[in-house]
């Protein structure tokens, strides 16, 4: 038998593949996500789980016309290979490469932007409209998985998308959470009987016949009653078709061959759908079904044997686990949160040694806020571990819950700073900003493990109101000193310009200026601690003295910290050459954070450029 190739296998040619070819494909498609992954590191787990729904999704409808919109974008790899990118995947999340989320402007088959979670039946639903109101033809799905129905936008999309009334489809892929429990033996006798195709062309026909006269309708209606009865005591489908969905499911996720028949009865439906799909996690390799949460997001590993090629070394997130762990067990009313990341933000020891003080809200990241709020309200000190870019989804509650009455809530934002290969959807390039604009919030900055331990301990024990300690990804820098009590501290002295910086940046701006001292310039480097409240006055004390300022940051331009030192160097009256260095005004995209840095001159030897470029003098040896 021959398996088409992959990189030509479009919607048109999959639709002509017998089952046989397309199970082949299938296991073709696992090979090569194993392979590539392995490589470039990325969600696998997530991806081999739904590589037969996404052939079959594309067995049936055409993603060039079709609108598929994806949750997070954890499982779309497959989706990638099928839709012409199958060549470049050995770039996958690499600099100037095929990105590890769905992304519009790399190709047509990607239908929106994903990278966070539970927005894709709102998104499907606005598509949907859309499509309605301009009288248009085509598809809209919503791929969506359990972990992403934990958020409350999710919700929010299906109670509305219920009642649009038109065509709409959306795909639970369940890999883990019931949904709503069962009745053993006969729910599943049924479920399986009720999607059988002879009964799905029956049940069509029925309603078409029964609907053509009166006496037929008042029959189909009594008929119909007594069936949604029968069927909402022994299936778990009531909450979905509660909000005006067809329930089809649950479906066999492995099953190809009837994925396949189901999705395209339900392309003919024109109602909204909603099919479950039940799937394992790292289906067809045995290291990822064995542990899916390691294999989620994974660093490049051995294809055989799974075994990861670097052991990770120690990183900001465990140091901020470890540290809050020795405090819960100095005081008793600390607690843990976190958003479905107890991995990702170094919580496992804490949930291990304190289950009773510590909270997984699920993909909720207002939720969380609002319950910490509740929670230091009533005399609990409640730290909520989230990253930079997904607590931008709290914001309100960071203004409404926690600010206006100023409760003890710390907020430890983790991948603050750029992140690397996730890309746009994940760097951490906003908080400073927003986080500035909310009024009583103390914004504290380690720049490596040891002044993470201290700040945070502070932010916990000692400080009042929220309070946010923000810390990159990964490791710490040649920099690994504490000076966390002062709101800014100079580490280096100098005469000629002032360098100012925060968080793991502050190792570049120190090799900038060892690269100065080279050309001559005594760069004086300024290491700000505390970014909010501003404390200006050694920096307006060494620009009196130096005449000049680079403030440099991985952060957004905009409400950045350089922006508002500059503002207030303005506002103090000091005449000085001022410039700045940032992430600029729009997106960051996804590779190695050493490439963004030098593409950003945030590496040491674009500070160097820049700092003579504002002392007005040419570079002339390195």
């Amino acid at each position: 038998m021959t398996v088409p190739d992959v990189k030509k296998a479009y919607e048109p040619v999959l639709s002509r593949l017998s089952d046989q070819e397309g199970e082949a494909l299938c296991a073709q498609l696992r090979q090569e996500l194993v392979e590539e992954v392995s490589h470039t590191g990325g969600h696998l787990a997530s991806n081999l789980g739904a590589v037969e729904l996404t052939v079959a999704i594309h067995r049936v409808f055409d993603t060039s016309i079709d609108r598929l919109v994806f949750d997070v974008g954890h499982q779309c790899y497959t989706h990638k290979l099928l839709t012409g990118r199958r060549e470049n995947m050995s770039t996958l999340r690499q600099y100037d490469g095929v990105a590890g989320f769905p992304k519009p402007s790399e190709s047509i088959h990607d239908a929106f932007i994903a990278g966070h979670a539970s927005n894709s039946v709102a998104v499907a639903l606005g598509m949907a409209r859309a499509r309605n109101i301009l009288r248009e033809n085509y598809k809209v799905l919503a791929l969506i998985g359990d972990g992403a129905l934990t958020g409350g936008l999710a919700y929010e999309g299906l109670s509305n998308a219920g009642k649009c009334g038109r065509q709409l489809l959306v795909i639970l892929n369940d890999n883990g959470m019931s949904i709503t429990p069962n009745v053993g033996g006969v729910a599943d006798h049924l479920a399986k009987q009720r999607l059988k195709p002879q009964y799905l062309t029956f049940k069509k026909h029925y309603r078409r016949i029964m609907n053509a006269t009166a006496p037929g309708r008042a029959v189909y209606k009594v008929t119909h009653r007594l069936k949604q009865a029968l069927k909402q005591s022994l299936l778990p489908c009531s909450m979905f078709e509660n909000m005006g969905f067809r329930y089809l499911g649950p479906v066999d996720g492995h099953n190809l061959s009837f994925l396949t028949k189901i999705l395209r009865y339900a392309k003919e439906m024109d109602e909204p759908v909603l099919i479950h799909v039940k799937t394992v996690k790292g289906k067809g390799f045995s290291p990822a079904e064995t542990n899916p949460d390691a294999f989620h997001g994974i660093a490049p590993f051995d294809p055989v044997t799974g075994a990861l090629k670097r052991e990770p070394g120690e990183n900001f997130s465990a140091v901020f686990g470890r540290t809050l762990t020795r405090l819960a067990g100095q005081d008793k009313r600390i607690c843990a949160i976190t958003a479905a990341m107890t991995g990702g933000t170094g919580l496992e020891r804490f949930a291990q040694n304190f289950p009773d003080r510590f909270f997984d809200v699920g993909i909720a990241e207002g939720c969380a806020a609002s319950m910490a709020a509740g929670m230091a309200k009533q005399g609990a000190v409640p730290v909520f571990a989230v990253y930079s870019t997904f607590l931008q989804r709290a914001y309100d509650m960071l203004l409404h819950d926690a600010a206006i009455d100023n409760l003890h809530v710390v907020f430890g934002v983790d991948r603050a700073g750029l992140v690397g290969d996730d890309g746009e959807t994940h760097h951490g390039v906003f908080d400073a900003a927003y986080l500035d604009s909310i009024p009583n919030m103390t914004v504290l900055a380690p720049a490596s493990f040891a002044e993470l331990e201290v700040m945070l301990e502070r932010a916990v024990l000692h400080l009042q109101g929220p309070v946010a300690v923000r810390y990159p990804r990964g490791g710490e820098g040649k920099y690994v000193g504490t000076s966390g009590e002062e709101p800014a501290v100079v580490l280096r002295p100098g005469n000629d310009i002032t360098l100012v910086s925060y968080g793991m940046e502050i190792n570049d701006v120190l090799d900038a200026a060892q690269l100065l001292e080279k050309q001559g310039v005594l760069a004086e480097v300024i290491k700000l601690n505390q970014l909010t409240p501003l404390v200006p006055e050694v920096i307006e004390g060494s620009v009196h003295k130096t005449g000049s300022m680079l403030a440099v940051e991985e952060h957004a331009a905009r409400g950045g910290v350089g922006q508002r030192l500059a503002a207030r160097l303005e506002l103090a009256g000091l005449s000085a050459q001022v410039a700045l260095i940032n992430c600029g005004e729009g997106f960051v995209p996804h590779g190695g954070t050493a490439l963004l840095k030098r593409d950003l001159s945030l590496d040491g030897a674009g500070i160097c450029k820049k700092a003579l470029e504002v002392l007005g003098r040419g570079q002339t040896t390195t």
